[in-house]
């Protein structure tokens, strides 16, 4: 009777341990800065990019390795220039099992406009959507938009049934376009679900089994996205082996150690910039004498080693205007910006301010702490021109106010910015047109006639001519000197040996689209 009931004993525990292995799930832990953003029609952060592209599916998406685009939600397009029509692929499914159609689409433009948060920005020139049929949606534009095909990869497809079964209080017909709802769930086709959201501390993601162009097996099967972790909480949890990749924003000398302990380092490049931005209407930098005296008298080599993580590995590479190297329109990588005090002498002689009356805040975004350490580096710089400065730390909040008027804009600024599409209109059409002064993006408050004609004309032209115009106006841009262009920024992440992501580690799969190497379906989890 023993002997019967240890063996029945031993079957049980090897049963449980196979019922054990075959339900045990693989999870993928990450970091980034909060807030973590899910509604489609205000996501426009780094973290709210990462959940966009994994939580919500566009009409394209991005080529790996290259410039262009794929069908995604549309399986074909086609256009006479100012108008676009899609076809949508069959039978696609959003996570509650309806069926995609062009009515979503509709409403998922219409919401966004409505809302006019995000980057609602990007669709500006889009004058109506409209469903032909249930599978075929056209896009009408006041006139031609060269990078149009770029914006659709921030225009996530929204549930409309699902959204409106759930609208919240508020005036009119659709009450608060369930922004109250979308706050707390998604209503896309995403290769990921939410199991959880807390825009401040974490976002907790399951596989979408149901997914149309199917999650690989070995991509992980729960993520877990927290947010605004501090550097030595993530050195230790990655160390111990309870945390799988970094934020971009780890000091320099952490990832350094991270390294030297065998966790591999991610990149994401060619899609940013570090950008040293100059308030040009007011003193001293309306003159563009004493802009240019700045831009010269900044160590730019110094800044480089600031950020290097390893010899092979930095956060920055040499800059050579205001587009990264790389991307459509910008200058050869032999091009890269240098120090020279002699010109900065020479330009600060033409300034009509004295330098003994300047006084310059350098501000720095409180959240980033490397900010502080190129604000030090600068003051050191120009105070070997004789230009006297003071170092303030600013609140991103705060920061985000100021900038909304010249007046209240510090002096010298610092901001990372994205292509928010990997087209370089989104990103400097945003930051130097007349008409985008006052946002984060935009603290020069520049107003260029020359620089505003080139914008529009980038906008317009044929892809032939495209590149031509941008270089046009990088070197415009150069001369004028609205910006200390730093460096390109490398996006650099710590992540532990357990993870495969080769959108982040090689170059013939990466993407021009910022963020969209971190879509979890592309990834792998080794046990």
């Amino acid at each position: 009777m023993r002997t019967r009931l240890k063996l029945l004993a031993t079957a049980f525990l090897a049963a449980a341990s196979i019922h054990s292995y075959a339900s045990a799930e693989t999870v993928l832990r990450l970091d980034e800065v909060a807030v973590g953003e899910i509604d489609p029609a205000k996501a426009s952060d780094y973290a709210d990019s990462i959940l966009m592209f994994n939580l919500y599916d566009t009409l394209v998406q991005p080529k790996p390795g290259q410039s262009g685009f794929d069908p995604m939600l549309a399986k074909s397009w086609e256009t006479d220039g100012t108008t676009y029509t899609f076809k949508l692929a069959d039978g696609v499914k959003f996570q509650s099992g309806n069926v995609t159609t062009a009515e979503d689409v509709v409403f998922s433009f219409d919401r966004m406009k409505a809302l006019g948060q995000g980057l609602s920005y990007l669709f500006g020139n889009v004058q109506k959507v409209e469903a032909v049929d249930a599978t075929t949606v056209k896009f009408i534009l006041d006139k031609p938009f060269a990078p149009f095909l770029s914006t659709l990869t921030r225009l996530p497809i929204i549930d409309k049934k699902t959204v409106m079964a759930n609208l919240g209080d508020g005036n009119g017909e659709m009450k608060d376009w369930g922004q109250a709802y979308l706050s707390t769930h998604a209503a896309g086709t995403g290769a990921y679900k939410v199991v959880s959201h807390n825009p401040q501390e974490e976002t907790v993601m399951a596989k979408n089994a149901d997914y149309f162009l199917k999650v690989p097996a070995k991509a992980p099967d729960t993520v877990r996205l927290r947010y605004s972790l501090e550097a030595a909480t993530v050195r230790t949890l990655i160390s111990q082996g309870e945390h799988d990749i970094s934020s971009q924003w780890l000091p320099p000398e952490v990832m350094k150690s991270l390294a030297s302990e065998g966790a591999q380092l991610l990149t994401e490049r060619g899609v940013s910039e570090f950008y040293i931005k100059l308030n040009t209407a007011k003193p001293p930098f309306d003159d563009p004498e004493c802009r240019l005296a700045v831009t010269y008298a900044f160590d730019y080599e110094s800044g480089i080693k600031m950020v290097a993580v390893t010899d092979a590995v930095a956060q920055g590479s040499p800059a050579t205007g205001a587009l990264p190297v790389g991307m459509l329109g910008s200058l050869p990588a032999d091009q890269a910006i240098k120090r020279d005090l002699d010109k900065a002498k020479q330009h600060l002689a033409k300034c009509k301010y004295k330098p003994e009356d300047m006084n310059v805040e350098i501000s720095w975004i409180g959240e980033v702490p490397i900010e502080e350490r190129f604000a030090l580096l600068m003051q050191a710089n120009f105070s070997e021109i004789g230009i006297k400065s003071e170092v303030k730390k600013v609140p991103w909040a705060l920061f985000t106010e100021q900038v909304t008027k010249p007046e209240n804009t510090p002096s010298i600024s610092q901001v990372f910015v994205n292509t928010m599409t990997g087209d370089p209109d989104s990103l400097v059409y945003s930051m130097y047109h007349s008409s985008a002064a006052g946002t984060w993006m935009s603290p020069e408050h520049l107003k260029d006639a020359d620089v505003d004609a080139l914008l529009d004309k980038g906008r317009a032209a044929p892809d032939t001519e495209r590149a031509k115009i941008y270089e046009d106006l990088n070197k415009r841009l150069k001369d004028i000197a609205p910006s200390i262009f730093a460096q390109d920024q490398i996006s650099v992440f710590v992540a532990s040996k357990r993870v495969s992501a080769p959108a982040l580690s090689d170059p013939s799969k990466a993407y021009t689209l910022s963020g969209f190497g971190f879509s979890f379906r592309l990834m792998e989890i080794n046990e």
